[in-house]
């Protein structure tokens, strides 16, 4: 049974609610709420010593919340923390990373700094949104319901997270697919993965559905949009199905040529700090080892190479090695499991796995045949926690710094460097 209950917002966790304590002393996470808060709060049935609420009435604000600047914050699920004044949201992420090491890893570390993105909003050159098409022709393509996978919040070109050309080229696609979306593949759900160059030119691709629609149709009424791929299905490759196979992207000092599904981080300002701190850390000299698991298009190891290291990449997607490799960068294609210990001792190991963190067998291998010192990119705190708690034995923490690529929510980037204490 529900009930109301006035508290204070303590802090914010690591999914973006505020956190409190009821009366009975249960963990309370109130979504849109921030520290300091005055506020009565609709507490749901519950666990035992936590539950989920929801902001009834507030009584007096924090002195870190704003009026978030989105049109669409009401109910979108794409921010989180957009009521939080921007110092405070790398603040919230420093503790959201030092409690992760914490109470997962078992490590105590100082506050990590959070360098700030250079934009705070419309920062993402990728932007994966979800269409849904309804009863009567209707359709609504954007981000989930905060709090309601099940629903879909229609957003616009006045979202304030794609970068100026991406919003744009996402209200002409938009206005461009006609009615019930029919240039677009068949079915009742789409994912559509937009992204944009550095100058502007945009790719989508089409996630499900059966059918390839009408892309030419789409690239002529959309100029900017110069190639369109379709996967019908995850476990199978995209395939393009209109305009041209890859668009040219400037990254830093590196040409890419983009395609498909190719991975690149969505805020190419941040990514640039944090790749410029990898660098420096890695301290790379003439002759020294180095190993990039999970290497992408083999952006580090191009730098790293260029310094005079000898360079071994990792990497599955054969789009990414085909990348790598064209800029002469040595890659071994699969996965990093299977891969690693072929290429072990090494000087350094760089890792920047997926959100799930690094298989066991990875940690097997790395104890094993100990690099010298490792370099760990993380986007998820919990997974990074309990990496570095499997490796304690042999290795321990030299920095830790994180990087704000994703304002407006709770996620975090973190660069950990380790040293190999076994003698």
């Amino acid at each position: 049974m529900s009930r109301d209950e006035r508290v204070r917002v303590l802090s914010i966790a690591a999914g973006g609610a505020g956190v409190a304590r009821a009366r009975d002393g249960r963990v309370l996470f109130v979504q849109r709420t921030a520290p300091g808060d005055d506020a009565l709060v609709r507490i749901a049935p519950s666990k035992k010593r936590w539950s989920h609420a929801q902001l009834v009435e507030l009584f007096e604000g924090g002195p870190e919340r704003r009026v978030p600047p989105c049109p669409h914050y009401v109910h979108c699920g794409g921010c989180t923390i957009e009521h939080l004044q921007y110092d405070a949201q790398l603040r919230t992420k420093s503790e959201i990373v030092r409690e992760a090491m914490r109470r997962i890893g078992g490590f105590e570390i100082e506050t990590p700094e959070v360098v700030a993105s250079p934009y705070e909003f419309r920062y993402r050159n990728r932007v994966s949104f979800t269409l849904r098409r309804q009863a009567g022709k209707q359709v609504v393509a954007g981000f989930h319901e905060l709090g309601r996978a099940d629903r879909v919040v229609d957003i616009t070109e006045t979202c304030m997270l794609p970068e100026p050309s991406l919003g744009a080229v996402w209200g002409a696609i938009r206005k461009a697919w006609g009615a019930d979306a029919a240039r677009l593949p068949s079915g009742t759900e789409l994912r559509l993965t937009l992204r944009v160059t550095r100058g502007g030119d945009a790719s989508l691709l089409i996630e499900g559905g059966y059918g390839g629609g009408q892309p030419d149709v789409l690239l002529q009424l959309v100029p900017q949009l110069l190639s369109i791929w379709h996967r019908p299905r995850l476990d199978e490759p995209a395939v393009l199905i209109g305009g041209d196979a890859y668009l040219v992207e400037q990254w830093g000092d590196a040409q890419l040529r983009v395609g498909g599904a190719l991975f690149l981080q969505v805020n190419r300002g941040a990514a640039q700090l944090l790749d410029e701190h990898v660098l420096q850390v890695s301290a790379a000299v003439p002759g020294l080892s180095v190993v990039d698991a999970y290497c992408g298009t083999g952006l580090h190891a191009r730098r790293l190479a260029e310094q005079g290291a000898t360079v071994t990449g990792i990497e599955l997607d054969p789009h990414a090695v085909a990348e790598a490799q064209r800029a002469g960068v040595m890659v071994i294609e699969g996965t990093v499991e299977s891969a690693l210990p072929s290429v072990l001792p090494t000087d350094l190991l760089i890792m920047n796995p997926p959100r799930s963190g690094v298989d066991q067998q990875v940690i097997h291998a790395i104890l094993q045949a100990p690099p010298r010192r490792m370099i760990y990119i993380s986007c998820d705190p919990a997974t990074l926690a309990r990496d570095l708690a499997r490796l304690r034995d042999a290795y321990h923490i030299a920095s830790v710094r994180c990087f704000d690529l994703f304002p407006q929510a709770t996620h975090v980037e973190t660069v950990v460097e380790l040293v190999c204490s076994i003698t």
